[in-house]
């Protein structure tokens, strides 16, 4: 596991410090690259927790990159014309007058723990645009922003704020991204994932365990497809669980023996006292991670009884949620879990038998399971559950007959579901509400900032609360209000 920061700048001749030197010689005597010591990193700020509100422990927001349309999963609309109404069908949920898409069934079942915000909207219809929006809880994009690339003047993720603001817990980073970077098919790497202004080494933590293929999407093995069916040999067969063991041959007398040689060089650096410091709490949280049973265990979903492998699925998105289950059951605050990479909810085109087949029956049986796992280990309540996209899509279905043989749905930032659960969600609730063709919010607009903020708030973080950069500049936390309608009072 190690943090991943967005590309660098144009390349030009490093310049190192003699603190960066020896910073960098510890760290390999420890065995350790320079890329775990920017994810060692000291969190620094304090946490700005009120516990007067707030009934979460852990958040696990779940994102759809590529975007989910409204129409044919939470907000269906059944009585619309057939080019807006799509192929699917309505059915009833265990909350009496809510409804949603035929291929949702487990989650339907299961209503009475989630509710749905069906009037979330922002102005933007660009993919890295609406990445930024969503991952950052921010729609006013930042000066300078560049959808080709990540830079160090965008908005801070959710996930960095929450990790700069809430304590570790239990050797383990306050917030995890998985199970990989949200990346284009073109190899380009999609902006709003990072920490931006608040400064490199605030990079959320991501676990690498999804190998990326350009040309793939969904939940490998059992459920990849390709947007326009084309020919290709499936390559991913499973997760790349990051490996936390000490390396081969490195036995703890060794371990001990470069421990004390670090102390040595400590004991002959007197001028970067301050430096020591830092890199001290660094070096103890590398220890940490390679020798506590706690951590290795939950990344290792090869210890998992096979009844619980199937009951979340034995597919990228499975593996997924029930990794994110461990992270909440070790105290991680903010989990956030990409389903899918390279875009994988775009539906221009065969949107409704890739839904049907590759996308819903992963996702249904996944997160019902995650459901199930919270609620019977008393975990729900303290545990807070947010899925959502960069947008919705288009009210009206769209061809593309040049890429697709079968309709779809274009970008729509106007309007998207959000769905939500625990962590002080009231079950069987339906928040706001999109016009007859789905096409805008009708009642209850609310924004990303709000969503935003309904995290930051169940999370107990304090409306006062602000995060500095590098030049210790503030910058508040909150840019919204908490969706009450969703939260219980």
């Amino acid at each position: 596991m190690r943090p991943t920061a967005p590309p660098a700048s144009p390349p030009s001749h490093p310049v190192f410090s003699r603190r960066f030197a020896l910073q960098s010689g510890a760290v390999g005597l420890l065995g350790l690259g320079l890329s775990e010591l920017a994810a060692l990193r000291s969190l620094g700020e304090p946490a700005n927790v009120d516990p007067s509100f707030g009934r979460a422990r852990s958040v696990v927001y779940i994102f759809l990159s590529g975007g989910l349309g409204q129409h044919d999963s939470f907000d269906p609309k059944p009585d619309a014309p057939e080019d807006i109404r799509g192929e699917f069908r309505p059915i009833a949920t265990a909350t009496p007058g809510t409804f949603i898409c035929e291929h949702l069934p487990m989650l339907a079942q299961r209503s009475e723990h989630w509710s749905l915000l069906r009037s979330l909207t922002h102005p933007s219809n660009d993919h890295s645009a609406g990445h930024h929006i969503m991952l950052t809880g921010r729609s006013e994009l930042p000066l300078g922003f560049d959808p080709n690339q990540p830079k160090a003047t965008d908005w801070p993720s959710i996930a960095t704020v929450v990790g700069a603001v809430r304590p570790a817990v239990n050797n383990l980073p306050p917030a995890i991204v998985l199970p990989e970077r949200l990346v284009h098919n073109t190899g380009r790497v999609l902006p709003g994932q990072f920490a931006g202004l608040m400064g490199r080494r605030r990079d959320p933590w991501f676990v690498e365990a999804s190998p990326f293929d350009p040309t793939a999407y969904g939940a490998f093995p059992t459920h990849e497809f390709d947007h326009q069916d084309r020919t290709r040999t499936p390559r991913r067969k499973r997760f790349q669980v990051p490996d936390l063991t000490l390396p081969e041959g490195f036995t703890s007398e060794r371990f001990d023996a470069r421990w004390g040689l670090l102390e040595g060089i400590d004991r002959r650096r007197a001028d970067l006292d301050q430096a020591a410091a830092r890199f001290g709490s660094q070096r103890q949280a590398a220890a940490s991670l390679l020798t506590d049973e706690r951590v290795r265990r939950a990344f290792d979903l090869e210890r998992e009884s096979a009844k619980r492998l199937d009951r979340y699925g034995r597919n990228a998105f499975g593996w997924s949620l029930l990794m994110a289950c461990r992270l909440v059951e070790s105290g991680v605050s903010l989990i956030q879990v990409n389903l899918g990479n390279n875009e994988t909810w775009d539906t221009h085109g065969n949107a409704f038998p890739h839904l049907k087949d590759s996308l819903f029956p992963p996702t249904d049986r996944a997160l019902s399971a995650l459901l199930d796992d919270l609620q019977e280990s008393g975990l729900l309540d303290s545990t807070l559950l947010v899925m959502a996209g960069e947008f919705g899509r288009t009210p009206k279905i769209t061809t593309l007959p040049q890429h697709y043989k079968l309709p779809g749905r274009d970008h729509w930032g106007r309007v998207q579901t959000v769905w939500l659960a625990g962590g002080g969600v009231v079950g069987g609730r339906v928040v706001g509400s999109s016009d007859k063709i789905g096409g805008h919010p009708a009642t209850d607009p609310q924004r990303p900032e709000d969503l935003a903020a309904t995290i930051y708030h169940a999370l107990g973080i304090a409306p006062t609360a602000s995060w500095k950069d590098d030049l210790a500049r503030p910058y508040q936390v909150y840019h919204g209000r908490p969706i009450e309608g969703a939260l219980a009072s």
